[in-house]
């Protein structure tokens, strides 16, 4: 039987997480209806949740140009899928190494994977050893090697979890009964692992998924290498080009006028982001209890 207190503070913090909520849901919702608005109806009126006149011509614009947003959309799922397992292997392989109490130099490991948290090597550096050095530039590799190197995040979060929620009596039977290290790691740990595993395949899709400085630095003329942000970052740039030189432009008013400058942007934005809002929900509990469990302790 619940006191009255309780019943009380059960109310405030049901309506606090309603108001909460509705602070993350409303903005999407505006999103969507902004895209699905008419162009001048939105100039004129601003965004509102039910607008006066509703077109698709935003989503007509940038699927127009047919093959190439599904060739972006075909390299994004692609990298998406790679770059995230491939990060997978290498956050799993090294945060388990460094979960292990027996690890000669495991203090020293821990603070050099922190240590990238803080400082890197800076844009200009980093772009001259890629492109001098290992040759990635105008190249598959170019979206897919630079994020690809451990995120220190990501491996201090999953040693976490391995310490805290994988007890080292599993792991020491498991060698009693003679199973090898990476047979312990991969039959033993890794399926223990499962929601931290799926936190971080989280973090690593929707980095790949959104990423757009690779593309825009390493790319220079494979545009047929373009991911969807890049495209769509494009397709941006070419309207405001438009926009702001329209009056140097021969007969750019009359391009302008064909194009929904405005709920553009919110159906670019929505077509960006739709992938990730659809994987989400199946990864839902898994994200919560991986983040939950592996911030108990270092």
């Amino acid at each position: 039987m619940k006191t009255r207190e309780e019943k009380r503070f059960q109310v405030m913090g049901n309506i606090v997480m309603v108001i909460l909520s509705l602070c993350a849901l409303l903005p999407m919702v505006l999103l969507v209806v902004s895209s699905l608005t008419d162009n001048d109806t939105l100039i004129q009126n601003g965004y509102n949740f039910i607008p006066m006149k509703w077109s698709i011509y935003a989503y007509t614009y940038i699927f127009s140009t047919g093959s190439a947003v599904i060739r972006a959309y075909g390299v994004s799922i692609v990298l998406t899928i790679i770059g995230t397992t491939l990060s997978l292997c290498i956050t799993t392989l090294l945060a388990y190494a460094l979960a292990k109490k027996g690890l000669p130099g495991r203090g020293a490991l821990t603070f050099y994977v922190f240590f990238t948290m803080l400082f890197n090597g800076g844009l200009v550096p980093t772009y001259m050893n890629y492109t001098n050095t290992f040759g990635i530039k105008n190249t598959f590799l170019a979206l897919l090697i630079p994020g690809l190197l451990a995120n220190g995040f990501n491996i201090l979060l999953m040693k976490s979890y391995f310490v805290s929620a994988v007890p080292d009596e599993i792991l020491e039977a498991a060698y009693i009964d003679g199973a090898t290290e990476f047979q312990t790691f991969s039959r033993v740990a890794l399926p223990l692992a499962k929601p931290i595993v799926a936190t971080i395949a989280l973090f690593a899709g929707i980095a790949y998924w959104n990423d757009w400085q690779n593309g825009y630095v390493y790319l220079t003329t494979r545009t047929d290498l373009y991911s969807i942000q890049n495209l769509l970052n494009r397709m941006m740039q070419n309207i405001q080009f438009l926009t702001q030189n329209s009056g140097n432009i021969s007969n750019a008013n009359v391009g302008l006028a064909a194009i929904p400058s405005v709920s553009v942007r919110m159906a670019m934005a929505v077509v960006g982001v739709l992938p990730i809002i659809l994987v989400y929900p199946f990864i839902q509990s898994n994200f919560v209890k991986g983040i939950t469990l592996g911030g108990v302790k270092g």
